[in-house]
Order: structure tokens, then sequence, then C-alpha cells
């Protein structure tokens, strides 16, 4: 096939995908029903050969089986007129051989259809005849080219007298094959005319399909494909319309956490390579919209899905986790800038009062005041450092409290807080702890006595975190809902998706095999619990 087309493109043919496969199916199908022809032809001519021959064969066994004919040929002499050429001449014209000619022992003609070569010897050699054996064989005479049959003309007693040679004219053989011949090459051109008409509608469905693109056409759109999936930074998943893999790029590879191996991908279904959750269920189309947003592992993705023609679809993924970072690390840093400006405010108001207090000449209450002032802030900063060791962690309930102080609504620590300066991994925790104080305090702030408790103690190498708030608590119904991504109950903000906070926290408690949960406190509020084993050195 390559090599024919190669020819074609050598010998300025159509560079036209559909051309190109339509005149090479049609010189494939000449190519066959030529050869096909010329294999029927040959065995067809040998077969007429051995009819004819079989033929001649058994007229001259049917000659020498009448027994008068050897006993005439014993009783009388070579002439025209005798009872062997009567016999012999009657034969031939009975079954329409070219000739049927009775040999004595001497190979002397005793019949012949020319009455003048009678008594004269016989042209081809009769001893396999006069010694008994039956010959079949196509051979050159005296009445030209025939299919020739000898057998031993016997007498009664069995002794061999003579013997019968029977010509089939091999014009007739010819006649007979080139009789076979219209018949065979109608059959062929009716082949031929099938196998066009298949290949013309084949070159019709690959002109569709290919959209008349030239083979070398074809060949660049590969390769540029190839070159763009594997350098672009997006993700790129391509499924059939059965929902299976047809096609993994680098990049979805690693954001999806997949081996890089894309062959052992290619053919099985969505939810075998990711597993039941809501990536797959937003690359396979089960959850629809635009821009969808998705966790994966420790990362938080986008995800776009678009339908192809055969069924199928395509589906791009963008990495949004730094993103995402940024934007709750933007968050942190506005709610911190609102409490400095409050702290500000609030400041501003306690110099103005101490100014007052000691142009009144009271300086005593001036003290008291101060030192007041700076020891809640202190108390503070002391609870949370005698309870929980790691600095990160410290620091992030510190600035907590300063926000929650700002909001209206108290942050404290458990009694049963305690947590060593032994935290394997405390960017995750200070994640994990950051998205529940910030939820807690989101649902506590409109509540008659807001308040948001936190503990941290722990067990062994296992960390375990509490959140508890004095908000509204979440149904049990929905318990499990909230973990998903999406799912919130706030209007997203401007700069970053809603629904992401509870997902990555129970991802990144996942991800240290441990797990997290969400139940109520005896004050009908909601409790957040996150385990974390061999989270402690």
């Amino acid at each position: 096939m390559r090599f024919l087309l190669m020819s074609a493109r050598r010998l300025g043919l159509p560079r036209r995908a559909v051309s190109q496969i339509l005149l090479t199916q049609l010189a494939i199908a000449g190519a066959v029903v030529t050869l096909a022809t010329g294999l029927f032809l040959a065995p067809l001519s040998a077969q007429l050969d051995d009819q004819a021959m079989r033929r001649a064969l058994a007229i001259a066994q049917s000659a020498a089986a009448d027994p008068s004919l050897a006993a005439d040929l014993l009783d009388s002499r070579a002439s025209a007129d005798s009872p062997v050429q009567s016999s012999a001449e009657r034969i031939r014209r009975a079954t329409g051989a070219e000739y049927v000619v009775v040999i004595d022992l001497n190979g002397i003609r005793r019949s012949h259809p020319s009455p003048g070569r009678i008594g004269l010897p016989v042209s081809t050699d009769p001893s396999d005849a006069l010694a008994g054996r039956e010959v079949m064989e196509i051979d050159e005479g005296t009445l030209g080219r025939s299919a020739r049959g000898k057998v031993p003309l016997l007498a009664a007693d069995g002794e061999i007298v003579g013997a019968v040679s029977v010509g089939i004219a091999y014009d007739s053989v010819r006649d007979r094959l080139l009789g076979a011949i219209p018949g065979l090459l109608a059959y062929a051109g009716g082949a031929l005319a099938a196998g066009a008409l298949a290949a013309y509608l084949l070159s019709r469905r690959i002109h569709r399909q290919t959209r008349d693109l030239a083979f070398s056409d074809i060949a660049g759109l590969l390769a540029e494909r190839e070159a763009m999936l594997h350098s672009i930074r997006e993700g790129v998943i391509a499924l059939d319309r059965e929902g299976r893999v047809r096609l993994v790029n680098d990049e979805a590879h690693r954001l999806l956490g997949l081996t890089p191996d894309s062959g052992s991908l290619a053919g099985r279904p969505l939810d075998d390579v990711l597993g039941a959750g809501r990536t797959a269920d937003v690359l396979s189309g089960r959850v629809t919209g635009r821009d969808l947003v998705t966790v994966q592992g420790p990362r938080v993705l986008v995800a776009n899905r678009m339908p192809t023609e055969d069924g199928g679809a395509v589906a791009t993924l963008r990495d949004r986790t730094e993103l995402e970072h940024l934007g709750r690390e933007l968050d942190s840093t506005r709610g911190l800038i609102d409490a400095l400006r409050a702290q500000d405010h609030e400041h501003a108001n306690r110099l103005h009062t101490l100014l007052g207090l000691l142009e009144l000449g009271l300086h005593e209450e001036a003290v008291e005041f101060v030192t007041e002032v700076v020891g809640v802030h202190r108390t503070t900063a002391e609870q949370v450092t005698e309870k929980v060791h790691d600095p990160l962690l410290a620091a992030l309930l510190v600035g907590k409290a300063t926000v929650a102080a700002e909001r209206g609504v108290p942050l404290r620590l458990a009694s049963a807080t305690l947590l060593p300066d032994r935290v394997v991994d405390p960017g995750g925790l200070v994640t994990i702890l950051g998205n529940l104080v910030d939820n807690a305090l989101d649902a506590a702030a409109g509540s008659a006595a807001p308040l948001v408790e936190v503990e941290l103690r722990a067990e062994g190498r296992t960390a375990v975190l509490l959140v508890r708030d004095s908000g509204p608590g979440v149904p049990a119904a929905r318990r499990e809902e909230i973990f998903t991504e999406g799912w919130s109950t706030k209007q997203p903000k401007a700069h970053r998706e809603r629904g992401l906070g509870l997902a990555l926290v129970r991802r990144l408690a996942e991800r240290q095999g441990g797990s997290a949960r969400a139940g109520e406190t005896a004050d009908g509020g909601a409790e957040f619990s996150v385990v974390l084993p061999e989270a402690l050195r």
C-alpha cells in the first residue's frame, strides 16, 4: 500500500487522500481480478485437455470391446472396402471423433478417414498399445494436432492382434477454452465493477472523515498535535463516546497524579483511572458548566469540557493551586489589614484617653489604664504560646484572635489544648486550622452569643484538631456534602471560587492518612474534627 502511494506521487497523480486511495484500490482490484482470471484459465486449459484425452480413450475402449472388429482384422486384408474400415468409419461418425484407426501387429493402418492412407504405416509409435498398455496423449499426426487415446485390440482368446487409435481434433478443445473466456471475463468484469463501486463508496467516506486532506497534511497535523499536546502547560484528556480514555498528555498526568505510562490508560473507563469523585464527574460530563473547580489530591484544578462530533469529548485542566493559595493569603491579609485598621482607630482612642488623664493630673489612673491595655494583648499571646508550642500555629491563632476580636467573636483555646513543637508538616496544619477557623468565625458572627473554640492536642504521634462555633450548625444529612468541592452557602468572591476550603481540609487530612468530619456541639453549633496520624515526630 505504501509502495503504491509513493509510486502515485512519483507519477504525478493527485495528492488528495481520497483520490490516491481510490486509484490505489482500483489498481489492487484490477490486479486481483487479472491474477484470479489467469489462475483460473491455466487449470481450465489443462482440464479441457484431460477431458478430450479421456473421451478419445473411452471411444477407443468401446471400439476394441467389439469382438467382431478383431475377427474382421484377422480375416480380411487392408483395403478401403474391408469390414474393418466400415466398422471404424461407423464408430467415427457416431462419436464425432476426428479419426478411428485400427492397426495390425505390424503398425499398418487397416482403417483411416482418408482411404488412401490404408495399408501405410502409422505416423506415431504404436508399440505401447501393441504391448498391451493404454495410452492418452496430445500429439501431432497426419491429421494435425489431436487428443489421442490408444488401446490394444484383443482376439477372442485374449491375444493381442492389433490396436485401436482414436483422435479428437485439438481445435475443438481450443474452441471450448475460447468459448469459456467470454463468460469468465463477464464474471471478472462484474467483480471488478463491484470492487470499483466499493472503492468509490469507501473513498467517499474517507473523504468526509479526512476533510479532503492530503496524506502529507494528515501526517503534518499529527506531528503538530503531538508537539502541541506535550508542550502546552494545560492538561488535556480525550474521551470516546463510552467514556473511555483515548489520550492523556504529560501535563494531565502531572496534574491528576497519574503514572507516566499513557499506553496503560488508553481504553480504560475514566472512573477506573481517577476513581469516584467530583473530578471524574466533571471530566465525564455528569457535572456541567464552565470553569468548574475540582480538587485532585493536593491540587486545585479548573476544568472545561468540549464534546466532539463522534460523541466523545476533550477536557482541559488548569492548575489553580497557587492562585487559590494566593487568594486565601489575600483574604487573610485583608482580614489582618482590617484588624490593624480597627486597632489603629482603637489605639488613637486610647491615646486620646491617656492624654486626657494626664492633662487632668490623674497620673495613677493613667498608669492603670496603660497596664490594663498592654496586659490584655500580652495575655492573649502568652495563653496561645503556653499551649501551642509550634511557632507557625501559635502565630496563626494570635492573628485569628485579633481578627475575631474585631468581628466581635471571642476566640478561645479549650482547656485540653496542648500541642508540642514536634509537628511534621506545620504548613499543612496551618492550612487546615486556618480554613476551619475562618469558617467558624463566619458561622458564629451572626449568632446571639458568638464564640469560637479551638482545641489542639497530641495523642502519641497523632494530632487532633477540634474547632467549635456557636453558629446554626450543620444538618446531619449534609455533613458529608459540605466536604464536596464547590459546595458553599456564601456568595463567591471576585478573585476566586467558594466551596474549596473544607474540600482541601479533607484532602490534606486524607493525604496524611487521617480524616475530617463534621459534628454538633452541645449548644447546637458545628464541631469540626480532624485526626492526623503520624503528624508528630
